[in-house]
């Protein structure tokens, strides 16, 4: 993980029960004679990511709907950690303007965002759900509500347009995509980590995720190529545009649609625990 983010050692489960006890239920001792809790059910998963935000990033509240994605968060935290390495050194961190495309009924990046560096946030959605659940997480705490903005893209075939206005200027726009093609992909993907987990199969599929957060034509490479394509109206408006890229093997794709523009880019590769990572930055000189 990066150098910076807080969850760099294992979690501390009695500090994080003592800050939320509903999470106390769910903790366990596993065969190694570790805590830990069944990363496999929801609710658990649920309770631990409410006790990490009440316990270190100092949340009141937050939840979301049934069946939406309920992030890793120190993963998250890390795609935080590493644009605030590619953000000029000059600039004061607390007057940094972001936008998360996406930013889902989560609302986890603005949240880090805003708590880690007292950034300025925007988080823009496509779905109504998401957009009410997101704004629901930011007023749950009211130090977030000078900090963090969620607006309503109401049109698909858009992703910056309708979303950054006019005279506004953003350091940087991040994005988890959708990363799988179809929905059948999706279910596969989400039966081998079931597998991984060494789940029951007796256990209901639950993909943790709604199509908008899982699946969208072409998959995630279509998904930046669009954004990169559009990313050019808004050049003189953003600093960096940047975007997660789960698997590897669509990188060069997307270096061919940079390279057409020819525009500055880089890749930052990620890590924690067994997962690989990477988020790719471009900018227009």
């Amino acid at each position: 993980m990066h150098p910076n983010n807080i969850h760099n050692s294992p979690y501390d489960f009695e500090a994080l029960h003592t800050t939320h006890p509903a999470l106390a239920p769910y903790i366990f001792v596993n065969t190694y004679g570790t805590k830990t809790i069944d990363f496999a059910d929801n609710r658990a998963v649920l309770e631990l990511n409410k006790a990490i935000l009440k316990h270190y990033y100092h949340i009141t509240d937050w939840n979301i709907p049934k069946h939406y994605l309920c992030p890793p968060i120190p993963g998250r935290a890390d795609y935080i950690h590493h644009i605030a390495d590619l953000l000029d050194k000059n600039t004061n961190l607390s007057k940094i303007q972001g936008l998360d495309i996406g930013v889902g009924a989560n609302c986890i990046y603005p949240i880090l965002g805003a708590q880690i560096y007292g950034w300025n946030m925007v988080g823009a959605d496509i779905h109504t759900i998401a957009v009410t659940s997101a704004l629901a997480n930011v007023n749950a705490t009211p130090d977030l509500k000078d900090k963090i903005e969620i607006r309503h893209q109401k049109d698909n075939a858009h992703i910056f347009e309708g979303i950054i206005l006019s005279g506004e200027y953003y350091h940087f726009t991040m994005c988890n995509p959708p990363f799988h093609a179809s929905k059948e992909i999706a279910s596969k993907g989400t039966l081998q980590k079931l597998k991984n987990l060494q789940v029951s199969k007796s256990l209901k599929l639950n993909f943790g995720g709604q199509a908008n957060e899982l699946w969208c034509n072409g998959g995630e490479t279509l998904f930046i190529k669009r954004m990169i394509k559009q990313s050019v109206a808004f050049k003189t408006q953003v600093g960096w545009f940047t975007s997660l890229v789960s698997k590897k093997e669509n990188l060069i794709k997307l270096y061919k649609q940079l390279n057409k523009l020819k525009v500055e880019h880089r890749t930052i590769e990620m890590s924690y625990g067994n997962k690989q990572s990477r988020f790719i930055a471009w900018r227009f000189e």
